[in-house]
């Protein structure tokens, strides 16, 4: 990986580890948009301001838009999000293999 790849990816991943950043697409994820106080509760226990902060970022970085209805994921937020469906494909194995791992071990 070249060094310019280097610097995309940790851009992406300094937005995406922002507090509750990858759980907001996450709940946009089925592609119906959210109000504000709905997407608040679909991703849970994030204070309005910090929600606030996060959608400007998300926004910004064209990953969702806002329509009158709501919001919602962008064509690059579903590219995105469609990435990131392996991970869970691979988070299922995972959790699977530690209950394996915490049984046996008793």
């Amino acid at each position: 990986m070249s060094s310019k790849d280097n610097v995309a990816v940790s851009q992406l991943f300094d937005l995406l580890e922002s507090r509750y950043a990858l759980r907001v697409l996450w709940a946009l994820r089925d592609g119906h948009t959210q109000t504000f106080r709905l997407l608040q509760d679909s991703v849970g226990g994030v204070t309005p301001n910090t929600l606030n902060t996060r959608l400007k970022e998300l926004r910004a970085a064209d990953l969702i838009d806002h329509a009158g209805n709501g919001y919602g994921l962008t064509k690059t937020g579903l590219d995105l999000l469609k990435r990131l469906r392996d991970l869970q494909a691979f988070s299922n194995k995972w959790v699977a293999a530690q209950g394996k791992a915490a049984v046996a071990s008793k």
